[in-house]
């Protein structure tokens, strides 16, 4: 679960003993012998083993990019092999890479040009801090200054000032913990065609310079992921808006009513360059069971997880370490969704006759990172978007309550009536998928399914919540409920089963398709 990416030997000791056999459910006179033997094949002996494998501290808490991400991948590619799932991945193999690629501003080819009644070259790094969130844009960025001064009319910010093509200047008042941006007016500005942010501070000088000193400091951008670049942010501080405007920084710092006036005579450009320092790759991997009706076999469910986690403490993990222990395991976070997948791609291989629709399993990376890897899959996708009915993503399905799972999106589209069918044609499983109970903390926006609702394609994420454990190193294999773990496995297996055999596909509510893929698109 992200926060705002050699061939194990069978042998590998494992550092949780095996809980008891989850309990085979009972049959229903729907059920086919060959489904019976593939649910009963989801053995919480088989995820507990499993999840022990890749979140042993041999795998140092499964980074992106690292080599025990690498032998993970390899882990989970050779099952699927063994299984015998088709490749989907790059050049008929099971692994798809993607580039990961950390740049730094080039300070001494960047420009930043401010011309008036005489035209001033600002150096980065050293005139100018450079406020980064994300990929700065290839091209120049140049427009004329528009000064917002005042409190921000939170119903009205831009005070119906056209600010296309133009760049937003504010005052603004450092505090010891650094400068809080005026979020509302930067965002409604950007939506509103803003060519950048242009903030005018007084930071003192040890706070300027440690933040000079970020200006040259790597960002990662991911290779052949589309998306605009980050907004553009420059700032300066009050003497060179002075020196340069000849600007009463004071007097709009404290200003008391919102005004906005443009700064007439000028124009700022700004064009950025940047060099590479590094460029790597990291896997996902991606199997697939093909179905057996001759029409339906070209749409597919994805079943899906992230095979990361956050490293080792010390490292900007956000991990800290306990003691001597320094690992980060992971095991819920999400070693337990990745076996989930692995678990239901052996069972969906077992059938016989198999679902008319194919099913896709995918294990990705970086999640942590910033939902890296799904984000490369679903702009390069194997087959086309329309041919994938549905996503069941899992991420954190091996702890907390013994009878519950929380399943995000079920309100989006018909797929949650149909796990709620499911769930209750199936009380032997003894689990009730439950709505979010946490719509605060955001978590639709925070796993590896969004990347697929953002291109249409409706979604259910299976998820148990958040824990003490959570992005810690006693996120420990020992910790998993592998017992529960095996019901939630077994019931995203029926659910697979109905999406793949259902004549129709699964429908979006009207309603959240305009909010949430019409209007990221």
């Amino acid at each position: 679960m992200n926060r705002l990416v050699p061939i194990l030997a069978a042998s590998l000791t494992l550092i949780v003993a095996a809980p008891a056999r989850a309990q085979a459910p009972t049959a229903t006179r729907r059920t086919s012998g060959s489904v019976t033997a593939a649910v009963n094949a989801i053995t919480a002996d088989d995820i507990a083993r499993r999840i022990g494998v890749i979140a042993h501290d041999s795998m140092r808490g499964r980074d992106t990019p690292s080599p025990e991400l690498e032998e993970v991948a390899t882990y989970i590619a050779a099952e699927f092999r063994r299984f015998g799932l088709r490749p989907a991945g790059d050049s008929g193999s099971y692994l798809q890479r993607y580039g990961i690629v950390r740049k730094a501003v080039d300070t001494a080819r960047t420009r930043v040009v401010l011309t008036g009644p005489t035209t001033t070259t600002l150096k980065a790094g050293v005139d100018v801090n450079l406020v980064r969130f994300g990929p700065l844009p290839d091209r120049e960025v140049v427009g004329p200054i528009v000064l917002f001064t005042g409190p921000t009319d939170s119903s009205n910010p831009l005070g119906g000032v056209d600010v296309r093509g133009a760049w937003v200047a504010q005052a603004l008042t450092a505090s010891p913990q650094g400068v809080q941006l005026d979020q509302h007016l930067a965002t409604t500005a950007f939506q509103s065609g803003a060519a950048g942010l242009l903030i005018i501070t007084n930071r003192p000088d040890a706070q300027w310079q440690n933040r000079l000193s970020r200006v040259t400091a790597p960002l990662v951008t991911l290779e052949g992921v589309g998306g605009d670049p980050a907004p553009v942010i420059v700032e300066i501080r009050d003497e060179t808006a002075v020196r340069l405007f000849g600007l009463d920084v004071a007097a709009a710092r404290a200003a008391t009513r919102h005004a906005t006036r443009r700064l007439e005579g000028f124009t700022l450009s700004f064009r950025p360059v940047e060099r590479v320092v590094s460029r790597v790759t990291a896997p996902n991997v991606v199997g697939v069971v093909e179905g057996s009706d001759p029409t339906l076999k070209n749409e597919y469910l994805v079943y899906s997880a992230h095979m990361d986690h956050v490293g080792v403490a010390g490292t900007g993990s956000g991990c800290s370490a306990v003691g001597a222990d320094s690992i980060c395991n992971g095991a819920d976070d999400d070693a337990s969704g990745t076996i989930a997948v692995v678990e239901a791609a052996e069972s969906f291989a077992m059938l016989q006759p198999r679902p008319k629709r194919s099913i896709m399993f995918l294990t990705v990376s970086g999640e942590e990172k910033g939902l890296w890897g799904s984000a490369y899959f679903a702009d390069h996708l194997p087959i086309p978007a329309n041919q994938i009915v549905a996503n069941l993503n899992l991420d954190m399905v091996g702890r907390n309550w013994k009878d519950t799972i929380a399943v995000i999106g079920k309100e989006h589209s018909d797929l949650g009536s149909t796990l709620n069918r499911v769930a209750a044609a199936h009380p032997e499983l003894r689990m009730q998928p439950i709505d979010d109970i946490w719509p605060q903390e955001n978590f639709y926006f925070r796993s590896d399914h969004y990347n697929f609702a953002r291109k249409g394609i409706p979604i259910l994420f299976f998820f148990n919540g958040t824990h003490p454990d959570y992005h810690q190193p006693s996120d420990h294999p020992s910790a998993i409920d592998a017992e529960k773990e095996a019901r939630i496995v077994q019931l995203v297996f029926y659910l697979g089963l109905e999406v793949a055999n259902a004549a129709e596909r699964p429908k979006w509510n009207p309603e959240s398709y305009r909010r949430i893929v019409e209007a990221t698109n």
